[in-house]
């Protein structure tokens, strides 16, 4: 329906959730993909996202290799016009656009979500994490209330299904990732899972599954290197194989369509992932 590059919002006010991480390597999936993808870190203070991609420049020039990559900038101002016109012209040249936002409630967080074709809210699966979006009884672990921030996400939504309709715009596409689900102990990853499967039917977000915790993604932010990049990873372990699928599954849940110059418009899901 829209001209525009389709727009990746990571979104989650609590910290430790791997959105970072997620991003950047949803970023570099697509470039290997052959899209053209602008990164914009909203997180001024720590700017992971833009700092990653900065040493994975350095790491192409220094070996001398071809790195997909994204154009990236970190946004030092306050005013969501300025962001506005930012967007504008990064729009004019690119088939994504890729936004990073601050582990805590931040206005132009909430302004670039608004905007968002697809809402990625990574979730350690705790029920620490799940109170961002849910209350839960403390006996029966049904969902009572809505969070606030979920309320600011419904309310995001009914604005955007305005713009859908007047501006031709897509409609939002909201997704739970659920990172670091191998170290729940059993009896609290069913509850967390009926909880969520609850909350998803209330509000209308879909639930993938993301990226458990390893030690390779922390490893591997001073080189700015992926598990997408295996031809410059030397010899790889299967825990390395592993976390490259949970990639594969991740990437290919999101239903990102391809890039217009690649696929004349068809919204085709990207699920080749090399």
């Amino acid at each position: 329906m829209s001209t525009g590059p389709h727009r990746i919002v990571f979104a989650n006010e609590k910290g430790g959730t791997g959105k970072s991480t997620t991003a950047v390597h949803v970023a570099v999936a697509m470039a290997y993909q052959g899209a053209r993808v602008a990164a914009i870190d909203l997180d001024n203070r720590q700017a992971t996202l833009n700092r990653y991609l900065q040493n994975r420049d350095e790491t192409a020039r220094r070996r001398q290799i071809p790195l997909p990559n994204a154009t990236h900038v970190v946004f030092n101002d306050t005013s969501p016009e300025a962001l506005d016109a930012l967007v504008a012209d990064l729009s004019q040249d690119h088939d994504f656009l890729i936004f990073d936002t601050p582990g805590r409630d931040d206005p132009l967080a909430r302004h670039v979500a608004t905007g968002a074709d697809t809402l990625v809210t990574p979730l350690n699966d705790s029920f620490v994490d799940f109170d961002l979006i849910g209350q839960v009884d403390a006996e029966t672990f049904r969902v009572r209330r809505l969070s606030f921030y979920a309320e600011l996400i419904w309310e995001a939504r009914k604005k955007r299904a305005m713009a859908t309709i007047q501006q031709a715009r897509r409609e939002m596409d909201w997704v739970v990732v659920r990172n670091r689900t191998q170290h729940v102990e059993a009896r609290n990853q069913k509850r967390i899972d009926q909880a969520l499967n609850e909350l998803s039917k209330r509000v209308g977000f879909r639930i993938s599954n993301g990226l458990s915790e390893r030690v390779i993604y922390r490893e591997l932010f001073p080189s700015g290197l992926t598990l997408l990049d295996k031809g410059h990873l030397g010899e790889l372990g299967t825990s390395h194989l592993v976390a490259r699928q949970e990639l594969r599954t991740l990437v290919a849940g999101l239903n990102l369509p391809l890039p217009n110059h690649r696929a004349a418009g068809q919204a085709t899901p990207m699920v080749d992932v090399a």
